[in-house]
């Protein structure tokens, strides 16, 4: 930055000095303080060189003279660097951020065919349920639950734990920030989640480093349903559970001690449950529906403890329900052939965004892109929900060999799989291409083996349950440091967007 000369001064004929002269003011400073736009373009870029690429983006936002320093080369250059050390940017008409964003979202498209692999085998269970959480893949098979810890990046499993206090068949899983609960911990660990896990015993347990630290107790059948998020807007964090006693209770997770965890109970439904939602305009309100499709909404801060008070709407719908899906004010009911939306302001049907006949298996939505996506006998298929009209049709139809139950969607990309197919297809989200397909047998296995029982995706990685003899193996894939592209015709072809960097032999 340029210093500002200090005045000269002459003396006077007393000796007195005279007044200091005027140093003139640049014009863009004139009448304000300096800015960062008052900076030059290599200071500016130099600054960009210091962020993360979501700080750059946000940078980029702010006005013309940011933004063109965030899309320099040399700021993306590091950025694509730091992340694929092993890969380096070409020097082609494409700019380095655009080839950034482009391998970014390929990889995020699961476009590759050397990820990075590893099976488990020995589980004579078929897994019902599975979530990944950054290091740790959560396994439900039967009344067990399975943690195994993975050493990324080699991904080999460097510890595995059975947690076994369950005594019938696991339901529900769910993953919730540790703040939100009563566990001691460090500073450091409060970023981390605890797994929340119901069973058929009647009985939710809250896991945390490969002990159940809690365990609510309090329905009289089993649990079949568990909120997707937790109540409340304050510290006092409040899960919901269901069950086929027809009731619907409120549990604290942040009591402790002699607290009892329960704090409240509904009663209204006349079926057991099938789903619980909590509202996204108002984290107190909590949607329910049960197997009859009669869905209320309860109002989970009114001070009375009545049934009859907090439930502030009802209505029902036809054919049995499969999905169910907040948003804004809006609730999105998959039940039957049809998505059917809901308006918990008015409890009054607001239009029909999908219908999938003769039959609907699966359903998920991703509001960001204003997107459904409902998964049949033979093909997924792709809505626009701003399409509103009683015969909504789809926008994509994504191919399948057979029955579409498992679903994962992500503005990158759509994830699908079925208990009859060994197959996993994964399609773009804003065209509906086929991105790639998964061979998700362990290797060694005949071609009649059964298909997949689970699946969870997260950003870059895959796991799945099932595709082979022994019904408990898991498969799992990571792309997150792949270079060889699904269309290469061989393993020395490479993007033309990037290339392998050259690394000295040791």
């Amino acid at each position: 930055m340029r210093s500002i000369p200090r005045a000269s001064y002459t003396a006077m004929a007393d000796g007195s000095p005279p007044p200091p002269v005027p140093v003139p003011v640049p014009v863009a400073t004139a009448g304000r303080g300096r800015t960062l736009e008052d900076l030059d373009a290599d200071a500016l870029a130099h600054c960009a060189r210091l962020l993360g690429p979501r700080d750059v983006a946000a940078m980029a936002m702010a006005s013309k003279p940011l933004r063109a320093a965030a899309y320099s080369d040399s700021v993306w250059s590091r950025l694509f660097t730091e992340r694929w050390p092993y890969i380096c940017a070409s020097s082609g008409a494409l700019g380095v951020r655009e080839q950034y964003i482009r391998r970014h979202t390929a990889l995020q498209q699961m476009k590759f065919d050397d990820p990075l692999e590893c099976y488990f085998t020995g589980y004579s269970i078929s897994p019902s349920h599975i979530m990944l959480d950054r290091n740790d893949i959560f396994v439900a098979q039967g009344s067990i639950v399975q943690r195994l810890t993975l050493d990324l990046p080699g991904a080999l499993p460097v510890a595995c734990e059975t947690l076994r206090y369950h005594g019938s068949r696991i339901t529900c899983m769910r993953l919730f920030p540790i703040i939100n609960t009563s566990l001691f911990r460090n500073e450091a660990q409060n970023d981390e989640n605890v797994l929340v896990t119901s069973s058929s015993d009647r009985t939710i347990r809250l896991w945390w480093k490969g002990r159940s630290h809690r365990c609510f107790k309090g329905h009289n059948g089993p649990i079949t349903a568990l909120s997707d998020k937790l109540l409340g807007d304050g510290r006092s964090k409040v899960l919901a559970s269901g069950a086929e006693d027809c009731t619907i209770r409120l549990w604290s997770l942040t009591s402790s001690g002699k607290i009892h965890p329960l704090t409240l109970t509904y009663h209204g439904h006349e079926k057991p449950l099938s789903f619980l939602s909590v509202a996204w305009h108002k984290a107190s309100l909590l949607v329910s529906i049960s197997k009859d499709s009669k869905v209320r909404v309860w109002d989970t801060s009114a001070s009375s403890s009545s049934s009859s008070s907090s439930c502030v709407g009802s209505t029902s719908l036809s054919g049995s329900p499969i999905a169910m899906k907040c948003y804004e004010s809006l609730c999105y009911i998959a039940s039957g052939f049809q998505v059917t939306v809901i308006d918990l302001r008015t409890m009054r049907k607001a239009f029909t965004a999908a219908v999938h006949g003769p039959k609907m298996y699966s359903f998920e939505m991703l509001p960001s892109k204003w997107l459904i996506c409902t998964g049949g006998e033979d093909k997924a298929m792709l809505w626009d929900i701003r399409r509103s009209q009683e015969s909504p049709k789809c926008v994509a139809e994504l191919d399948s060999n057979s029955r579409v139950a498992l679903l994962h969607m992500d503005p990158y990309k759509v994830v699908t799989g079925g208990p009859f197919d060994y197959h996993v297809n994964v399609w773009e989200t804003g065209t509906g291409a086929l991105a790639n397909t998964l061979d998700c047998r362990v290797p060694g296995e005949p071609e009649k083996v059964y298909g997949l029982s689970a699946m969870a995706v997260a950003g870059c990685r895959i796991v799945t349950g099932g595709c082979a003899d022994d019904p408990g193996a898991l498969y799992y894939r990571d792309f997150t440091n792949c270079s060889v592209p699904v269309s290469s015709p061989g393993p020395d072809s490479v993007s033309k967007f990037w290339e392998p960097r050259s690394l000295p032999d040791d």
